[in-house]
């Protein structure tokens, strides 16, 4: 894998903070009921897309020069992931927003297939990072031990 400049690795970093504070606090927003909690649950949303979207467009530009199948292969998976990550951004706004809403025929409808569905995709995205993110190092540490 192509290493990454100090401000590649800042961003990335920064980023997946964003992220991570971003959850925390709309989790911690969503059982709290005060009014500073419920404005600060209206723009938490934005902070984690925002840092999902750092982290992705890292990790996306982020090359690998080598002949392994494996890490392409990999490293797919791990674009999936980021793919899902800005996802889980979208669908924490809508949840707080409700934007989509009209376009369901009822509102039970509407709670069924879209609200809190952001809950899903993160996880499955963080399973996928770290997934890939431990094979990567394993497989790279494979490709550069001598033969």
């Amino acid at each position: 894998m192509k290493e990454l400049t100090k401000t590649q690795s800042l961003i990335l970093l920064l980023g997946g903070s964003l992220m991570v504070v971003g959850a925390g606090i709309f989790v911690l927003s969503e059982l709290s009921d005060t009014l500073f909690m419920r404005k600060l649950h209206a723009i938490v949303p934005w902070f984690f897309l925002l840092g999902a979207v750092a982290f992705a467009s890292i990790q996306i530009h982020q090359s690998y020069s080598g002949e392994s199948l494996t890490i392409r292969r990999l490293k797919n998976l791990m674009t999936l992931s980021d793919i899902l990550f800005i996802l889980s951004g979208l669908l924490m706004i809508e949840n707080v927003d409700k934007i989509a809403a009209p376009f369901f025929p009822t509102i039970y409808d509407y709670y069924q297939f879209l609200y809190k569905k952001w809950v899903i995709s993160i996880l499955v995205a963080a399973i996928l990072q770290l997934y890939t993110t431990h094979r990567i190092h394993s497989e790279l540490g494979k490709e550069q031990k001598p033969r």
